[in-house]
């Protein structure tokens, strides 16, 4: 249950260790997180980007600040899919029933493209949580990266490798 974040005089840089983070997953995966993030920080450029390697998912959040509370919606990242997470989901006009979730606040549906980032109805989702925001997001500046946590322990990022869960070592999957 630790939280390794590198020293603050270490070499490396809050985007290269998110950029570290999602390199764990298979190539497919981790070229939709890449590509997802920069559409959405080019979107919404003063938004904080909050980073969480846990130890079931990667999560990286948006924001106005580096409060996770005050975070708007973020990636969700497992290895065999994408989520666009609405941390206060529940209070959007869902027209089209794109979300999905039965929790008494969020809400989230799977990204399979970058592409779905652009349609309309992702747009219209992203644009009311942005203004339901409890904090608006800076009208000017650049947004930055924050490292908030990683854990010591991980599940395997890749989807086709089987992780004990206790020890964290990869094992063979048995074929039956």
């Amino acid at each position: 249950m630790g939280n390794p974040i590198p020293p603050v005089n270490s070499r490396l840089t809050p985007a290269k260790i998110r950029d570290s983070c999602i390199a764990k997953f298979d190539p497919p995966i981790a070229a939709l997180v890449k590509a997802s993030r920069l559409a959405l920080r080019k979107r919404y450029p003063t938004a904080v980007e909050l980073v969480y390697d846990n130890y079931n998912a990667l999560a990286i959040g948006y924001g106005p600040n580096d409060r996770t509370s005050e975070a708007i919606f973020s990636l969700a990242v497992y290895p065999r899919v994408v989520h666009l997470y609405f941390l206060r989901g529940v209070e959007l006009k869902d027209r089209n029933g794109l979300l999905e979730g039965s929790g008494n606040q969020g809400r989230f549906f799977r990204l399979a493209s970058t592409s779905q980032l652009s349609e309309p109805q992702v747009q219209q989702l992203l644009d009311a949580a942005v203004a339901n925001a409890k904090t608006p997001l800076p009208a000017s500046g650049k947004g930055k990266t924050i490292i908030k946590s990683i854990s010591a322990k991980q599940r395997s990022r890749s989807a086709t490798a089987k992780t004990d869960s206790v020890s964290g070592q990869k094992v063979k999957r048995s074929s039956k």
